[in-house]
């Protein structure tokens, strides 16, 4: 069961890297809102069967609206800043510099709660810093539009995986999941509605807005979920952290996107940053595993 489990979560990495290739193709096709609003709500509609009773949602306390709607809130911005930073960057790039939420989570504890980090911390942030730069310039000192987005949107990948663990986590998951899919999806369909003037459905576009959403979003958070309960946190850790990997390889493999040595080795300092960030808690065995459910 538990080598299932790990084959489990290695199949969500693979789902989750290659998932910035359709988004990068809708990216260059000028899709944001309406994308990830059509994405996350049919997304909804694939995990909904998932939840134990209906009732249970319908029935929730206010304070589950009130998480899923936060919740569902940070999801938007970061997935906004995400799918912008898309139309002028690679879909490696935006693997591995999402992939930075990781290491970013342990600042924002600091800075919004004041919980002291282990120096492990500190020199992540460091490597990661020096890698994501390395990434977006490849020697050129000239940081990309996009990949800035991208690290924006790690920001907000950041608070919303601390703010499922600390408040989220009271409360049933698949059945909180999907309100914060639809909190996102409306959110992201109403800016979209000012912001911009329509998305043409050609078959790129539905390609990736079904690929995202059924195994990006749904299959792959379903999976996770089942994965988690007979892996160890640490290890599931670490299988995810190889999403910004498959991204890379699937850029390169599908958009024939290429990396200098530069940005390899950027990608490498970025990957140890990512592994380093988890060793005290690896250590410790202390790795929260709501921590790790995050959505595409």
């Amino acid at each position: 069961m538990r080598l299932k489990a790990d084959l489990t979560l290695l199949l969500v990495s693979i789902l989750w890297g290659s998932a910035f290739v359709a988004q990068r193709v809708a990216g260059q096709m000028g899709g944001v809102y309406y994308f990830n609003g059509l994405r996350y709500l049919l997304a909804a509609l694939v995990v909904l069967p998932f939840v134990g009773q209906i009732a249970n949602l319908t029935h929730a306390p206010k304070a589950q609206f009130k998480w899923m709607f936060l919740a569902g809130f940070l999801l938007f911005i970061a997935s906004a800043l995400q799918q912008a930073g898309m139309q002028y960057t690679t879909a490696g790039n935006a693997g591995f510099i999402t992939s930075l939420y990781v290491v970013l989570i342990p600042i924002v504890l600091f800075l919004f709660w004041r919980e002291r980090q282990h120096w492990t911390s500190i020199v992540a942030v460091a490597l990661a810093g020096a890698g994501a730069f390395l990434l977006s310039t490849g020697g050129q000192f000239e940081v990309r539009a996009g990949d800035a987005l991208e690290l924006g949107g790690a920001v907000f990948w950041a608070i919303h995986v601390i703010v499922l663990g600390k408040f989220a986590s009271k409360f049933e998951s698949i059945g909180f999941s999907v309100g914060q899919l639809v909190v996102c999806g409306i959110l992201n369909l109403l800016v979209g509605f000012f912001a911009e003037d329509g998305i043409t459905l050609r078959a790129p576009i539905l390609f990736a807005i079904a690929y995202t959403a059924f195994l990006s979003l749904g299959l792959s958070y379903t999976l996770q979920v089942w994965a988690q309960k007979h892996t160890p946190p640490a290890d599931a850790a670490l299988i995810l952290s190889l999403e910004s990997v498959f991204a890379v390889l699937a850029g390169w493999l599908i958009l024939d996107e290429r990396l200098n040595l530069i940005q390899l080795f950027g990608c490498v300092m970025i990957f140890v940053a990512v592994v380093l960030s988890q060793v005290r808690q690896w250590i410790s065995g202390t790795i929260d595993r709501d921590h790790l459910i995050e959505g595409r």
